[in-house]
C-alpha cells in the first residue's frame, strides 16, 4: 500500500515551489528561444534539486530541529546565520513585492478599462496590508482551494491554447536576451524551504531523497510545458506577466478565470509570507509589534512607489540574489555536516568534489550574467 504521507510531502512540495515565477516563463521562452531556455532550464533544474538533495541530507544528519538559519549558525557561525536572515528576509520581501506588481496586474484583467494596474496595485496593497496588522493568516483550506483553481485554470488554457500553437512562433535563440532566463527560472525553481516541513511530514524518512526528486522533476517538467505551449500561441507577443498577452488569442472569459484565481493565489501567498516574517521579526528578534508590521508593510510599498514594478526584473533579481546566498550556504553547509553531523541519515549522497565547484560556479557566473542584462 502507498505511503500516504510521502504523497502528501511531494504535493507539499510542489506547492511550495509553484508560484509566482510560473506567470513569467513564457515571456523567457518566447524572447530567449528553445535552444537558450531549455539549456538554461536543465542546468537550473540540476542545481536546484542537487541543494534540496543536500538540505535533506543535512536535517538527517542533524538531531535538533531547525531552518535554514538555525542550521548555518550550527555549522558555519554566527555570521553566516546573519546573512542567511538577511537573505530570508530580502527574499520574503522581494515576494511581497512580487505579489503586489501581480495583484494589480489580475485586477487589471478581470476588471479592464476600470483603472490602471498601477491603481490596482495600490489598492490591493492596501487591502491585504490591513489583513496582516490584524493577524490574519490565509485559512490552509482556502490556500489549497486557491492553488487547485489556480492549477485547474492552467489546464483548461493549456486545452484551449494547444489548437492555436503556431510553429512560426518559436526561435530557437536570440542573442539579445542570451541572459534573460538565468534569475527568473532559479526564481520559479527555490523550494528547499519546504525541505524541514516535507521531512515531518514523512513518516518514512528514507522517502526524502525520492519525494524532492519526483517533487522538482514534476514541477520543472509542468513548468516547461507552460511555458513552451503559451509562448507557442502568442509569439512575440508574448507579455511578461503571460495572461494579457493570450486575451487575443483564447479571448476575455478564459483568461478572466486564469486572472481571478491568479488573484486569489498571490493574496493568500503574500497573507503567509507576510505573517511569517512578521511574527518571525516580533518572537525572535524582539521587534515591536508595530514596527514589524511597518517594515513588512511598507518596505515592499516604497519599492514599488520608487519604480520597481517590472515584473521580470523583480523576480530575477530576488531569485539571483537569494539563489547565490542560500545556495553556497546550502553547499558549505552540506560539506561540514558529512563531517560533523550527529547521526547516521537515512540517504547519503556520493558527491565527487568537482559538482561541488560546478553548483558554486553556476550561481556566481549566473549572478554576473544578470548584472551584465540588467545594468
Amino acid at each position: 500500500m502507498r505511503d500516504k504521507s510521502t504523497l502528501l510531502a511531494t504535493g507539499t512540495l510542489i506547492g511550495t515551489i509553484i508560484g509566482a515565477g510560473i506567470f513569467g516563463i513564457p515571456y523567457i521562452v518566447a524572447k530567449s528561444g528553445l535552444l537558450v531556455s531549455l539549456f538554461y532550464f536543465l542546468i537550473i533544474f540540476l542545481v536546484c534539486l542537487a541543494l534540496n538533495l543536500f538540505f535533506g541530507e543535512i536535517i538527517l544528519r542533524t538531531k535538533e530541529n531547525h531552518r535554514l538559519v538555525g542550521y548555518a549558525e550550527k555549522y558555519l557561525g554566527k555570521k553566516t546565520k546573519v546573512l542567511v536572515a538577511l537573505s530570508i528576509t530580502f527574499g520574503v520581501i522581494g515576494a511581497l513585492l512580487i505579489y503586489i506588481i501581480l495583484a494589480g496586474r489580475f485586477l487589471s484583467i478581470i476588471f479592464p478599462a476600470c483603472l490602471s494596474s498601477f491603481q490596482f496595485s495600490l489598492i490591493s496593497w492596501v487591502i491585504l496590508s490591513f489583513f496582516v496588522f490584524l493577524g490574519i493568516r490565509s485559512i490552509a483550506s482556502v490556500e489549497l482551494l486557491m492553488n487547485v483553481g489556480l492549477f485547474a485554470a492552467f489546464i483548461l488554457i493549456f486545452v484551449f491554447s494547444f489548437p492555436k500553437i503556431e510553429a512560426s512562433n518559436f526561435i530557437l535563440a536570440d542573442k539579445a536576451y542570451l541572459f534573460l532566463p538565468f534569475g527568473v527560472f532559479l526564481f520559479s525553481l527555490i523550494g528547499w524551504n519546504a525541505v524541514p516541513e516535507i521531512e515531518k511530514i514523512l513518516t518514512k524518512k528514507k522517502n526524502l531523497k525520492k519525494v524532492i526528486f519526483s517533487g522538482l522533476t514534476i514541477t520543472a517538467v509542468f513548468y516547461f510545458i507552460f511555458g513552451l505551449i503559451l509562448s507557442g500561441v502568442s509569439g512575440e507577443n508574448t507579455t511578461k506577466e503571460v495572461f494579457e498577452g493570450l486575451l487575443p488569442f483564447l479571448g476575455s472569459k478564459i483568461i478572466v478565470v486564469g486572472g481571478i484565481f491568479g488573484l486569489f493565489a498571490v493574496s493568500t501567498s503574500f497573507l503567509v509570507l507576510a505573517n511569517y516574517l512578521k511574527n518571525t521579526l516580533i518572537f525572535d528578534y524582539r521587534f515591536p509589534y508595530l514596527s514589524a508590521f511597518f517594515l513588512i508593510a511598507f518596505l515592499p510599498l516604497v519599492l514599488f512607489l520608487a519604480g520597481l514594478r517590472e515584473f521580470i526584473t523583480v523576480i530575477a533579481f530576488v531569485g539571483t540574489f537569494v539563489g547565490l546566498i542560500e545556495g553556497i550556504v546550502i553547499t558549505l553547509i552540506y560539506k561540514r555536516a558529512k563531517k560533523l553531523g550527529q547521526r547516521t541519515p537515512e540517504y547519503s549522497l556520493k558527491i565527487p568534489r568537482f559538482l561541488i565547484y560546478f553548483i558554486i560556479s553556476v550561481l556566481v557566473l549566473g549572478t554576473i550574467s544578470q548584472i551584465i542584462y540588467y545594468f
